[in-house]
């Protein structure tokens, strides 16, 4: 087991600071999260990214906001800025339910406590640093920035809100994974200081840098090139929801596009500017990220505490990023991108290698897979063509036939961690996309690396349950989710028993479900308690659809009208509606029997309750 130091941290305190013998930081960042320095972390991905680049990095983690505001003066002011991440969730998503009642634990937080950080730390945070160094430039990064970055419906406050550099105040904001235009960011800021020979970079410096791709910015004088995409102003989206459900298809097109386009929203006078994103990165880009000297342990502050998080992904490795799912209810493909980026072997390899040298590891690895299972080094066939194509999802409606379903490379990562020394078996943690694994393709052998893939999977990479989410089962409804038909899930299933007989195992496949979706209706969902009855489930895995900001879903729901036909789309809304759907998941429990035959009386359908029942 390897042996750190207080100075393997990246500084947290002035203290640590002094202990490295710097005199100054160039970037202080400030998180809603604990500090674990760990590649699935963003406040320690950023610090170590631009550690890497030379410069001096100290993290603030959890800061008080409520008392003299100590944490926010105790490091003073940076050269170049200041960063501010709300954490690794939307801290609405971590502090409320989907019925909006406060949550009593918080995973990002020592021993779970559920009072470190504010309702929307981003703009919390932001509006004390700019009180107390109103010259000193504020970057927003992080997903809760990134999904507000324009004009967004917020479920908790039931209502429009502006994009969030308007309510924070901050000068510019990162969307997306930050590495590639935080490193541009902090190279043209420090060429400023060399070539202007200033100490201090102020907010006039970070306003002239308007061209970075992957930020936006507010501008009261900017002028619309003939190619920007000029979206329907806040004003209009509060007066006009369908306006509001159109902006949504711009905004995701752009978003998942290799050459994308300027977006313009106007808020009052001024104009809410977003450049496009970087293009995907590349393997070695990637390599280097993960890579990064972190300890994978929390901060030695936290001595003795527990850090759910953190507990979750330990023993786990990120093999990729982003997912071509596009499903509609997930802000995955909105915050890492539909392509795929995958790790090179040697880097994967390393990674395992150091968790072996972790403290209380035994031998099993809890994941190795990444947004989804089974995604690695997936891509184009031809990249032409995917650098023309703006669809949301490379598999639905159907697989796109230009997309590489090779399982192979995968089967080889598999192999060669479980051949490492100090692992004893390596689990398969995140959803398995089974219409990947089911889908034929015209070559014989991709078929054939699929089927080796999914034995293999189900025989050797199981801790006996496998975690499938095919969340619905009417078509009708899984059209509008952007998932498959459920005859794949139930095909899924076969093939998964199947196997389990072959191999004289006896494995469980747990699916997950969501109710009160768009689309989604009662008589739905009384179907879907028909079907899972019929398949023998008891549904553990549940959860009611949470509207959050920036998918495509949320707006569907907010609004009425899906942004891509502008046809209206029915959502259960109210706490009766949305309970109404959600006991169906639990049609076996005793207590649930009566109000279920009651609402299926109410509906006509006497004959679904005959199906779940019997006959009396």
């Amino acid at each position: 087991m390897k042996e750190y130091k207080l100075t393997d941290w990246l500084p947290t305190t002035k203290k640590e600071v002094e202990l490295r013998g710097w005199e100054e930081l160039d970037v202080i960042l400030f998180s809603g999260d604990a500090y674990v320095d760990h590649p699935s972390f963003g406040a320690a991905v950023i610090g170590r990214i631009l550690e890497a680049e030379g410069l001096r990095i100290a993290i603030v983690p959890q800061p008080n906001w409520r008392d003299d505001l100590r944490d926010f003066k105790k490091l003073g002011r940076p050269r170049l800025f200041f960063g501010v991440s709300a954490g690794c969730m939307d801290s609405m998503v971590n502090k409320y339910t989907a019925n909006k009642r406060l949550r009593s634990d918080d995973a990002y937080t020592p021993d779970a406590r559920p009072d470190m950080r504010p309702e929307y730390p981003s703009i919390v945070y932001t509006r004390i640093l700019k009180e107390l160094w109103p010259d000193t430039p504020v970057v927003l990064g992080g997903i809760e920035a990134s999904m507000r970055r324009l004009t967004h419906y917020d479920y908790w406050q039931d209502t429009v809100r502006k994009s969030i550099l308007c309510d924070s105040g901050a000068d510019l904001l990162i969307y997306g994974m930050g590495e590639k235009p935080i490193v541009d960011l902090a190279r043209h800021l420090q060429k400023e200081i060399e070539t202007a020979s200033i100490e201090q970079i102020t907010v006039a410096h970070l306003k002239a840098l308007d061209f970075i791709p992957q930020t936006a910015y507010i501008s009261s004088s900017i002028q619309p090139n003939a190619d920007d995409i000029l979206l329907a102003s806040h004003e209009e989206c509060l007066s006009d929801k369908k306006k509001q459900a159109a902006n949504f298809r711009f905004i995701e097109e752009e978003s998942n596009k290799y050459a994308a386009s300027r977006m313009i929203q106007y808020v009052g006078k001024e104009a809410i500017v977003v450049n496009p994103p970087y293009p995907p990165m590349n393997q070695q880009e990637l390599d280097h990220s993960f890579d990064l000297p972190y300890t994978r342990l929390p901060h030695p502050k936290y001595k003795n505490k527990r850090i759910p998080a953190y507990d979750m992904i330990k023993f786990s490795v990120n093999i990729h990023r982003g997912c071509f799912g596009g499903c509609a209810f997930c802000t995955i493909s909105a915050h890492q991108g539909k392509f795929i980026v995958s790790r090179s072997k040697e880097s994967i390899l390393k990674e395992v290698s150091d968790v072996t040298q972790l403290p209380d590891f035994k031998g099993y690895l809890s994941d190795l897979g990444g947004p989804s299972a089974n995604m690695y080094m997936m891509k184009g066939i031809d990249e032409d063509i995917c650098r023309k194509c703006k669809r949301p999802s490379c598999i639905h409606p159907k697989v796109c036939p230009n997309l590489n379903t090779d399982h192979k490379p995968l089967l080889d990562i598999y192999r060669s961690v479980d051949a490492l020394p100090g692992i004893k078996k390596s689990f398969i943690g995140s959803g398995v996309r089974y219409d990947l694994l089911l889908h034929r393709s015209k070559k014989e052998e991709i078929n054939r690396h699929a089927d080796e893939y999914t034995r293999e999977l189900i025989s050797r990479h199981v801790s006996g349950r496998l975690k499938v989410a095919p969340e619905h089962t009417s078509d009708e409804v899984l059209y509008i989710m952007r998932k498959p038909s459920f005859k794949q899930f139930e095909e899924f299933k076969k093939i998964f028993d199947r196997i389990n007989r072959e191999e004289n195992m006896r494995q469980q496949l747990i699916p997950y479900f969501i109710s009160s979706h768009p689309g989604c209706k009662e008589e739905d969902m009384a179907e879907l308690a028909v079907q899972t009855k019929r398949l023998d489930f008891h549904l553990e895995q549940v959860q009611d659809f949470t509207p959050t900001p920036m998918t495509v879903a949320t707006e569907a729901w907010y609004t009425g009208y899906h942004p891509y036909t502008l046809e209206p789309v029915f959502s259960a809304k109210t706490p009766r509606e949305k309970l109404a759907q959600r006991q169906f998941f639990f049609w076996y429990k005793p207590d649930e029997r009566r109000n279920i035959i009651s609402e299926l009386k109410r509906l006509g359908r006497k004959d679904l309750i005959d199906q779940l029942y019997g006959k009396p």
